[in-house]
C-alpha cells in the first residue's frame, strides 16, 4: 500500500467548501450564492475522486483507508448529495427566513457520510459518525416554525445518543480484549483469545445495536417513522439515502475485516433482525395513510433486505450490497422528490389524500412516481428488481433458504401498498386537492435523470454490474 494524503482530496474539498460558504455567509447573505457553491464544491470532491483511483488501496495513517470500495460508495454518497442539494433549493424558498446554514449543515453531514465510509479504525469510525449526527440533528429542525420538526429533531438526538453510548461501550470491550482499534487486526487477535470469548461477543452485540439504531431496522426502528414524517422533506431523503447508507457500508467493512466466523452467534442474530425488519416493515406499511410514514417503514424492510445480502458468502456478496444500495439510492431520491415537489410551504405533501388524482394534472410527475414505487416492488424492468434479485442469488448460493423465502413473501405483501398509492395517483377526482406550483426547471430535470437511470439500470444492468465487478468492492 502507498501513504498519501491525495486520497483525503474529496474530504478537504467539502470541508473547504464548507469553510467557505460559511465566510461567505458571513460577508454576504445570498441564498443562491450559497447553494451555488455547495454545487460546486460536491462536484469537485467528486472530481477530486478520479485523482484517487491510481493510488488505491490507499492507507492514510492509522484512521482510513481508501480501496475501491471506499471509492465506489464515496462516488455515491457525493452524487446523492448533489441531487439532495439541487431539491433543497425551491423547497427551503419561502419555508425559512435564513436558508443559507441549510446547506452549511448537508455539507457537514455529508462530509461524515464519505469519512465514515473511508474509516478502518474505531477512532474514524465514531468521529465521522458523529459529525454526521450532528448535522442531521439541526437539519431535521431546521424549520423551527413547525413544531413536528423540532419534535423530531429531538427525538433524532435522544436515538443518536443513545446509540452512540452503545457504540462506545462495545468498542471500550473490544479494545480491552484486543489492545488495538484497528480493523484489520481486530479479526486474527480475536481469533486467537483464549478466554473472553463471551465477552467479545457482548461487546459485538452492544456495535451491532448502536449500528442498529443507526440503520433503524427492527427492534431499533421506532425512531424511524415519527423522524420521517417530521423531517422536511429533502431532509428526509438525505437520512433514508446517504446517512444509512454510509452506515451500512461502514458495517460491512468491519464484519468482513473481523470475520462474522469469529462470533457464529451473531450469524443467527443477523438472521432474527433481517427477518423481523422484513416482516415489520412491510406488515407495518400496510396500515399507513401517511406517504412519509409508509416510506419509512418500507426503508426498515429494505435494509432487511440487504441484511440478506450481508450474511452472503459467496462471490456476490458485495455486489448484491452495492447494486441494491444504488438501486435502492435512485428509487427513494425520486420517491421523495415527488414528495418535495408537491409539498407546499404550509405542509409537506404526506396524506395519500394529497395524491389522489395527482395524473391528470401533473402526468410526468404522477408516472415517474409510479415508476419509483414499482422499483421499490421490486418489479421488472426496474432497477429494484434487477437488485433483488441479485440479493436472492447470493443468498441462494449461501443456503441462507429461510430469510429468502421471508424477502420473497415480504416482496409480494409489500406490493399491496405500493399499488394502493399507485392507484391513488389515477384515482379520479375533481377538481382534487391543491398541490404545489408546477416544479422548476432544475428539480424536474433531477427527477428526468432519476427516471432515466431507474429503467436504464432495470433494462440493461451490465454497465453498472461491470462497473461494480471492475472496481475491487472487497473492503
Amino acid at each position: 500500500m502507498t501513504f498519501s494524503l491525495i486520497p483525503l482530496l474529496p474530504l478537504m474539498i467539502v470541508a473547504a467548501t464548507l469553510v467557505v460558504s460559511m465566510v461567505t455567509i458571513s460577508v454576504h447573505r445570498c441564498h443562491r450564492l450559497t447553494f451555488c457553491l455547495t454545487l460546486t464544491g460536491i462536484l469537485a470532491a467528486l472530481a477530486g475522486l478520479a485523482a484517487v483511483i491510481p493510488l488505491i488501496p490507499a492507507q492514510v495513517g492509522l484512521l482510513f483507508l481508501f480501496d475501491g470500495f471506499a471509492l465506489f460508495f464515496s462516488a455515491l454518497m457525493l452524487a446523492a448529495g448533489f441531487l439532495v442539494t439541487v431539491l433543497s433549493y425551491d423547497y427551503l424558498q419561502g419555508r425559512s427566513t435564513a436558508p443559507e446554514e441549510f446547506y452549511l449543515l448537508l455539507l457537514g453531514a455529508l462530509l461524515g457520510a464519505v469519512a465514515l465510509i473511508g474509516s478502518r479504525h474505531f477512532v474514524s469510525f465514531f468521529l465521522s459518525l458523529e459529525v454526521l449526527s450532528v448535522s442531521l440533528y439541526p437539519l431535521i429542525a431546521y424549520l423551527r416554525a413547525r413544531p413536528s420538526h423540532t419534535e423530531a429533531g429531538i427525538k433524532y438526538l435522544i436515538v443518536s445518543g443513545t446509540s452512540s453510548a452503545f457504540l462506545l461501550y462495545g468498542m471500550a470491550i473490544i479494545y480491552g480484549l484486543t489492545g488495538t482499534m484497528d480493523f484489520t487486526l481486530l479479526g486474527p487477535r480475536m481469533s486467537g483469545l483464549a478466554d473472553g470469548r463471551l465477552a467479545a461477543t457482548a461487546g459485538m452485540v452492544f456495535l451491532l445495536t448502536g449500528i442498529g439504531f443507526k440503520l433503524g431496522v427492527v427492534p431499533f426502528h421506532m425512531w424511524a417513522p415519527d423522524v420521517y414524517v417530521g423531517a422536511p422533506a429533502p431532509v428526509t431523503a438525505f437520512i433514508a439515502t446517504i446517512s444509512k447508507g454510509a452506515v451500512f457500508a461502514l458495517f460491512l467493512r468491519y464484519f468482513t475485516d473481523v470475520g462474522p466466523g469469529n462470533h457464529p452467534r451473531l450469524l443467527l442474530v443477523f438472521t432474527v433482525i433481517a427477518i423481523a425488519s422484513m416482516a415489520a416493515g412491510n406488515l407495518l406499511a400496510l396500515f399507513q395513510r401517511n406517504i412519509k410514514r409508509l416510506l419509512a417503514y418500507s426503508s426498515i424492510a429494505h435494509f432487511g433486505y440487504l441484511l440478506v445480502a450481508f450474511m452472503a458468502t459467496g462471490p456476490y456478496r458485495v455486489a448484491a450490497v452495492a447494486y441494491y444500495l444504488v438501486a435502492y439510492f435512485v428509487t427513494t431520491l425520486g420517491a421523495f422528490g415527488v414528495v418535495t415537489l408537491l409539498s407546499t410551504k404550509e405542509s409537506d405533501a404526506d396524506a395519500i389524500e394529497e395524491y389522489e388524482g395527482l395524473f391528470p394534472r401533473r402526468p410526468w410527475l404522477a408516472g415517474t412516481f409510479t415508476l419509483m414505487l414499482l422499483s421499490l416492488a421490486g418489479m421488472p424492468l426496474t432497477a429494484g428488481f434487477i437488485g433483488k434479485a441479485y440479493i436472492v442469488l447470493a443468498g441462494v448460493g449461501s443456503a441462507l433458504w429461510l430469510p429468502v423465502i421471508v424477502l420473497i413473501v415480504t416482496s409480494t405483501i409489500g406490493l399491496f401498498y405500493y399499488l394502493r398509492v399507485i392507484a391513488a395517483l389515477y384515482k379520479d377526482t375533481r377538481p382534487g386537492p391543491a398541490i404545489a406550483p408546477a416544479a422548476p426547471l432544475k428539480a424536474r430535470a433531477v427527477m428526468v435523470l432519476l427516471f432515466i437511470l431507474l429503467v436504464w439500470w432495470g433494462v440493461y444492468p451490465g454497465a453498472l454490474v461491470t462497473l461494480i465487478n471492475r472496481i475491487t468492492l472487497a473492503p
